[in-house]
Order: C-alpha cells, then sequence, then structure tokens
C-alpha cells in the first residue's frame, strides 16, 4: 500500500535564511501586541469581570431586540445578549450589581420574571452564574500566576536538557506565542475567559513540544556534521523534522476545526484560541527558537561535553 506523505522527502527549504525578515516580523506584532492591550483592552469574561450570566432555552426563536429592550428598562446596567447556537438559545450577561451576594440574587429573581413575561411559556434556565468582584480578582490573579510558572517551569526544563542558547530560544518563542495570543484577542474582542487561560497553556505546552523535537534534531546533527555551518546545519534539521512538524499540526488543527464549528459557544473562544496557537507555535519554533542559535554563536563543542555519546537520530 502507497503511503500518503504531505511532505517530500529530503526537502531542502532554506528556513535559516529568512530569520531576519521573520524575526523583525515577530517583533513587531509583539509590539502590536503589547500596545492593542494596554489601549484596547481584551473583553474579559464574567470569570475576570464579575456579575451574572444566564443560558436560557425559549420555547420558540428568541427576539432578541424584545428581550434586550424589556432587561434593558430594569435598570441593571449593561446588558448583553447573543444567539447561543441555536436560534432559540440565548446568553444574557448582565454587569455585577452594586450590594453584594444578595443584589446580584436579587437582579437574577428580577430577569428571570421579566423573561417569563416577555417570551411566552416557560423559558428553560439552563444555566446560572453569579461572580462576584472579589472572586473574579483572585482568579484574574491566578490565570495570570499559572500562565507565568508554566513558562518558567519549561524554561527550566529546557535550560537543564540542553545548553543555554537553546533555553533563551525557548524563552523567546514562549512569549512569542502568548504575547501574539493575547494580542489575537485583543483585537477580535472574542471573550476572554479561563478556558482561554487553558488555551494558552496548551499552546505553550504545544510550541515547547516542537521546540523539543527540532533542539532535538538540531544537536544530534551537531555532533554528526562538526564541520557544518551553522545556518546550514539548521536548515537541515528542520527540514529533517518538517514532516512530522506538518503531521502533528495538521492532525491537531483537524481536532480544532471540529471543535470550533460543531463545539459550540461554550468552547468557541477556547478552540479558536488553540486554531491560532497551533499556527504560531509551529512558526515560533522554526523562526523564533531556532534562529537565537544563529545569533548566539551555538557550535559542536557546546554540546559535546554534556551530551551523550550514545546518543542516536
Amino acid at each position: 500500500m502507497k503511503k500518503l506523505r504531505l511532505i517530500p522527502d529530503n526537502t531542502n527549504i532554506k528556513f535559516a535564511e529568512k530569520r531576519v525578515i521573520c524575526v523583525s516580523l515577530s517583533v513587531i506584532f509583539i509590539i502590536a501586541s503589547i500596545v492593542l492591550y494596554f489601549t484596547r483592552g481584551l473583553n474579559y469574561g464574567i470569570d475576570f469581570e464579575g456579575g451574572i450570566m444566564l443560558e436560557v432555552k425559549t420555547p420558540q426563536v428568541a427576539e432578541l431586540a424584545q428581550i434586550r429592550s424589556a432587561l434593558g428598562s430594569l435598570g441593571l446596567g449593561d446588558v448583553g445578549i447573543q444567539t447561543f447556537g441555536a436560534p432559540d438559545d440565548i446568553l444574557i450577561r448582565v454587569e455585577k450589581q452594586p450590594g453584594g451576594d444578595e443584589a446580584q440574587q436579587a437582579a437574577v429573581a428580577q430577569i428571570k420574571q421579566t423573561l417569563d413575561k416577555v417570551i411566552g411559556g416557560q423559558p428553560d434556565y439552563r444555566r446560572t452564574e453569579v461572580v462576584g468582584p472579589k472572586v473574579s480578582g483572585e482568579l484574574k490573579q491566578q490565570g495570570f500566576i499559572a500562565m507565568t510558572l508554566a513558562i518558567l517551569a519549561m524554561v527550566i526544563y529546557v535550560w537543564f536538557r540542553f545548553e543555554w542558547q537553546f533555553g533563551i530560544g525557548t524563552v523567546l518563542a514562549l512569549i512569542h506565542d502568548a504575547t501574539l495570543t493575547i494580542g489575537f484577542f485583543s483585537i477580535t474582542q472574542l471573550e476572554f475567559n479561563l478556558s482561554v487561560v487553558a488555551a494558552i497553556l496548551t499552546i505553550v505546552g504545544y510550541s515547547m513540544n516542537d521546540s523539543v523535537v527540532v533542539f532535538d534534531r538540531i544537536r544530534e546533527n551537531l555532533r554528526k556534521y562538526k564541520k557544518m555551518g551553522l545556518v546550514d546545519l539548521i536548515n537541515l534539521s528542520v527540514n529533517e523534522t518538517l514532516s512530522r512538524t506538518i503531521m502533528t499540526a495538521l492532525t491537531t488543527l483537524l481536532a480544532l476545526l471540529a471543535l470550533f464549528f460543531f463545539g459550540g459557544e461554550v468552547i468557541r473562544a477556547f478552540s479558536a484560541a488553540m486554531l491560532f496557537g497551533v499556527f504560531i507555535g509551529t512558526y515560533s519554533s522554526i523562526y523564533v527558537g531556532a534562529p537565537v542559535l544563529i545569533w548566539f554563536n551555538l557550535r559542536s563543542e557546546d554540546v559535546q561535553v554534556q551530551a551523550p555519546a550514545s546518543a542516536t537520530k
């Protein structure tokens, strides 16, 4: 049986020759992401902002304009209403109310009473969430700590597993991936919630795995081709791992596309972050992590002492 090959054998793509252009673009995108974060901000979900969220299944197709007008007259502040997958499934978000938990529960009762009148029939309240400002602040802080510790732990692993040049390349690649994902959510204004934090942690792990595969091959080839120039050696190493990289990315993308289109609104932000992350994670392992080795002048002598002599391909 003939095997499926998406990437032909013995490719000779000159990846390293494009390092200046690609790294320059990455720096521009990182700066743009930081600027967007501080100017446009993120569309924080109820996990981080606090407030009230209800998922409601209506007996018939929901009249959003009528429901929005009725809830807007309650004086509860900013009210967001959108369909949640099916036309008869709606998501209602209300900003946090002054007065603590009792005020939030009173607002929930008021919303349900109004919906019962407007919709006509008995709606099915599938989900009701109330998050106070104290809890949302703690979640935001813990999410940031989780991302920082994850990146730090992976950097420490690479630092001990490889030489210091690889460690710096990993740091820059992971910062690149996390920052661009923040910029992506800032420009698209997709809801940024705890599931997106989980997605960023997953992206960091995916990018890390991809970088380790490329770095492993580079280190092996440094021992094997001691007189080869570093630019040519990196091109050779990336081409040798290209088939594995593309196949891993493609299979991951197929699963994520299914989640994005058929998984519903609950995981839409998570799957969107992961789709974006697969692309930038693959890109950064080739065009951000690897060029650092050239600029820090990694040589075959640097890996001879620490690397085991019995290492194989």
